[in-house]
C-alpha cells in the first residue's frame, strides 16, 4: 500500500482544509491514448466540489473589502455546488445563507442546502436578460436585506483570483512544471481563466482548451468571437454559461470543444466502471475534451482536467437508467469505442446495439 511521505497538518478549521487536493491519473485512458490524462480531484474538499475554492476566495474578498461583515447573510443565484461551498463555510464563519435556485436543476443538491441550514427559493428558470432571472433576484434580495452580501460569483473576479493563487499553483507543482494542457468546462468562469493565466504565464505552450456541452455559448465565443451559436441542449447541470462573464472575459484559451450528452454519459459509465470514480457529468465532459485534446495532439502530452464533484448530487438523473431511457442516452460502450466518437455531433454517433 503506498503511503503519503508525511500527513498533512491539522487545519485550523474548515477554510483551511479547502484545497490540496490529488491528482489522479486515468489509467486505461492514459494507456489508450499514450499521455498522461490527471484529474484533480476537487469531489475531495470538503464540501465536495471545486465550487468550495470559488466560495472560499468570495468570502474571503468579501471580507477584506468590508463588504460582508460579521453576522450578515451570504446571498448568492446558484445551481448548487457553490451555494454549498458558500453554506458550509458561511456556518464555519458565521454567516447565514440564502439561495435562489432555478428549478431546473437537480433537487439532491438544493435538499443539501437546505439540511446545512441555508434558505432555498427555487425560481422559474429565465435568460439572463430577463429581470427574473435567479442571478436578478439574488442580487435584489442582497440589497434587500440588512447585512445582506452578495456573493457574485460570476462577475465577481476574487473567483478566477483563487484558483490563479490555488488550483493552478498546485498543478504546475504536482506535475512537477510538466504539464502540456488543461481542459475544463465553463460554469462561472473562474475555474479555466484562472488556471489558464497562471500556466500561461510559466510556460506559453500549455494548450488551455474549454469542454463545453451542446447548446452553450462558450465554445462559439472561443472559437468565432460571438455567442450567436446555439444548436443543442444538455443535461449537463451547473454549466453551459450562456454569457461572457467578467471571469471568462481576458480569458487565455487556445480552443475550444463541443461534448455530446451521450459522449459524456458514456465518459461517465467508464470512469465509474474503469476506474473506480463515482463523477457528475461535468467531470465526465472534461475528460472527454482532455481526450479529445490527446488524440489531436498525440502521445507524450500531460493533460490535466477538473474533477469537479461526486455523482451522488445526480444520482436521480444521470445514474438513474429510466430517466437515462427517456433521454435515450443509455450507455451502449463496454470498452473504449466512445474515443472514436469524441469529435461527433450527437446525430453521428453510431450507438452500440
Amino acid at each position: 500500500m503506498n503511503r503519503p511521505a508525511s500527513l498533512p497538518a491539522i487545519a485550523d478549521g474548515l477554510s483551511a482544509a479547502v484545497g490540496a487536493t490529488p491528482l489522479i491519473r486515468l489509467r486505461h485512458l492514459s494507456a489508450a491514448t499514450g499521455c498522461e490524462i490527471l484529474g484533480k480531484a476537487e469531489f475531495m474538499n470538503p464540501g465536495g466540489s471545486v465550487k468550495d475554492r470559488t466560495a472560499l476566495g468570495l468570502i474571503l474578498d468579501g471580507e477584506r473589502s468590508g463588504a460582508l461583515r460579521p453576522g450578515g447573510t451570504i446571498v448568492e443565484g446558484t445551481a448548487g455546488n457553490t451555494g454549498i461551498g458558500l453554506a458550509l463555510l458561511g456556518n464555519a464563519r458565521g454567516y447565514r445563507s440564502l439561495f435562489i435556485v432555478p428549478d431546473n436543476f437537480s433537487h439532491e443538491k438544493t435538499d443539501l442546502l437546505k439540511s446545512l441550514g441555508a434558505e432555498v427559493r427555487r425560481v422559474p428558470p429565465k435568460p439572463y436578460k430577463h429581470p427574473e432571472n435567479f442571478q436578478h433576484i439574488a442580487r435584489r434580495s442582497a440589497e434587500s436585506i440588512p447585512g445582506g452580501w452578495w456573493a457574485n460569483q460570476f462577475d465577481n473576479v476574487a473567483n478566477r483570483a483563487v484558483h490563479y493563487q490555488t488550483t493552478a499553483p498546485e498543478i504546475w507543482e504536482q506535475t512537477a512544471g510538466k504539464v502540456t494542457g488543461f481542459v475544463a468546462s465553463i460554469g462561472s468562469g473562474g475555474t479555466i481563466a484562472g488556471v489558464a493565466q497562471f500556466l500561461k504565464e510559466r510556460d506559453g505552450a500549455i494548450r488551455t482548451v474549454v469542454a463545453d456541452p451542446y447548446g452553450a455559448a462558450m465554445w462559439s465565443w472561443f472559437k468565432h468571437g460571438h455567442t450567436d451559436f446555439d444548436d443543442g441542449d444538455s443535461v449537463a447541470e451547473g454549466i453551459g454559461q450562456g454569457r461572457v462573464t467578467r471571469n471568462v472575459e481576458g480569458s487565455l484559451v487556445d480552443d475550444a470543444y463541443r461534448v455530446s450528452d451521450q459522449v459524456a454519459i458514456e465518459v461517465l459509465n467508464h470512469l465509474l466502471r474503469a476506474e473506480g470514480l463515482y463523477l457528475g457529468l461535468t467531470s465526465a465532459i472534461n475528460v472527454a475534451g482532455a481526450l479529445r485534446l490527446a488524440r489531436e495532439r498525440g502521445p507524450g502530452q500531460v493533460i490535466v482536467t477538473i474533477l469537479c464533484d461526486g455523482g451522488a448530487r445526480y444520482a436521480s438523473r444521470i445514474f438513474n437508467a429510466g430517466w437515462l431511457a427517456e433521454r435515450g442516452l443509455t450507455p451502449t460502450t463496454t470498452g473504449l469505442e466512445f474515443l472514436d466518437w469524441l469529435d461527433r455531433p450527437p446525430a453521428a454517433i453510431e450507438k452500440i446495439p
